[in-house]
């Protein structure tokens, strides 16, 4: 569909951060989400259909700022996990949504053999 609609489109944080997290757990290596709150400094692997609570999407003036907070799998090279999970991420958002994105933060949380 190459004809242009007038108006704005809202898309609220909730779908960017689903759209991330599918992103995100379709990169080799990624072996779940985890929780962003450490306050009790437990981590836990959370359901596939959980995946939004280990993205943080935050709204900024020049777009929006994506944090993940990942679990990698033991014996993956943590930087190139990062980086695709960075350029996966930026694609999802980018070309599928159309968010300007001013920046992807990847925290990994534990490392995990899978299973």
């Amino acid at each position: 569909m190459a004809q242009r609609i007038p108006g704005e489109l809202h898309v609220s944080n909730e779908v960017l951060a689903d759209l991330v997290g599918n992103a995100a757990m379709q990169c080799y290596g990624v072996v779940g989400m985890t929780a962003a709150d450490m306050a009790d400094e437990i981590i836990s692997l959370l359901p596939a259909n959980r995946l939004r609570r280990g993205v943080v999407v935050t709204p900024e003036e020049e777009g929006v700022h994506v944090d993940l907070y990942v679990v990698i799998e033991y014996g993956t090279s943590l930087n190139v996990v990062s980086k695709n999970l960075v350029d996966a991420v930026t694609f999802a958002l980018t070309q599928y949504a159309q968010v300007p994105l001013t920046g992807v933060e990847v925290h990994v949380q534990d490392i995990k053999v899978r299973k």
